[in-house]
């Protein structure tokens, strides 16, 4: 099952709920059978035998709230990782809006009433398709029907909608570029089998270094209407190699199916994302990030060192 808490929590929910109309049944019978007076012997005979009941049945207005709260509305998630990186970082506690994308269905995540779909430059949270117990975050780049280029080398894109189908795509989205700046971000590295990896992010003010760390380089990405920031390896080569390689098309170019998304990390050298594995089906979809309520200084793996209060408001 795809969503086995929200599963659980169904459960427990209808149960306590059971619970909750016989302990009000029962009540209801006990006050009609003595008139509407119970005296003090009544109650600690009806208390006594229904304490139980009256215990599972207090859980069930919380249940409640709790269960359709994080069904339908908002529901808490946490960044485990440095991909959505300078814009999230790890330690980000952030609340996904459920029904941008649909009401569903909180165990089949069938959309049941629809409320709208995914727009260019929105972050959101999805199912990985490969996996469907882990729920990923990363930014929408390309919608139904377009044709999405990535340039390894210069590491830009290029967006062209309406390429479906042999259609005749229109003009390019307008993507511009600022120039690549020194960050405030170093990533350390580590060695395995002879080749390094990331092993961590850390915030360091420039002109400090760290050893075994690399600065990371940023510039804004202006995605159409959507203004970002993202971060970049400026050592790293290009891994074009290894991109999915979808049908048809040359390397490093997709045309987003129908009823998928093209989904990208702004830590642009430090994200798996719709390069390497392909398109994000809508009924994956699980909401849009609209806010941080709570931050954490933390490294992944780690435990929190501090708190990163100025994090707290919403997500641009």
């Amino acid at each position: 099952m795809a969503n086995m808490f929200a599963l659980i929590l169904a459960i427990a929910t209808l149960i306590t709920g059971v619970i909750w109309c016989i302990d009000r049944v029962k009540w209801a019978s006990a006050q009609e059978a003595a008139g509407n007076a119970l005296d003090n012997k009544t109650l600690v005979k009806v208390g006594g035998q229904l304490g139980w009941v009256e215990t599972a049945a207090s859980f069930f207005p919380v249940l409640l709230v709790v269960f359709v709260v994080r069904s339908f509305i908002y529901e808490p998630f946490q960044i485990p990782s440095g991909s959505m990186m300078p814009t999230l970082l790890i330690g980000d506690f952030i609340l996904v809006e459920k029904f941008a994308y649909g009401i569903k269905d909180p165990i089949t995540q069938t959309t049941l009433i629809p409320t709208g779909h995914p727009q260019r430059g929105d972050i959101a949270v999805f199912k990985y398709q490969k996996d469907l117990s882990l729920d990923y975050i990363k930014r929408v780049i390309g919608l139904p029907g377009d044709k999405v280029v990535f340039d390894p080398y210069s590491k830009t894109l290029t967006v062209s909608p309406n390429c479906a189908a042999g259609q005749r795509c229109v003009s390019a989205l307008p993507i511009t570029y600022t120039n690549v700046e020194p960050s405030d971000f170093i990533q350390t590295f580590s060695s395995l089998d002879g080749n390094k990896i990331g092993n961590g992010f850390y915030q360091v003010p420039q002109g400090k270094t760290m050893r075994g760390g690399l600065r990371l380089g940023t510039r804004k990405e202006m995605l159409g209407k959507v203004t970002h920031d993202i971060l970049l390896v400026n050592e790293a080569q290009s891994q074009a190699s290894i991109y999915y390689q979808q049908p048809g098309q040359p390397q490093a170019t997709w045309i987003v199916p129908q009823g998928q998304y093209f989904m990208m990390g702004d830590n642009r050298d430090n994200s798996a994302d719709s390069r390497y594995w392909g398109f994000v089906p809508e009924c994956n979809l699980v909401g849009k990030a609209v806010a941080i309520w709570m931050s954490f200084y933390k490294q992944e793996g780690q435990w929190p060192t501090g708190v990163r209060l100025n994090r707290i408001g919403r997500i641009h």
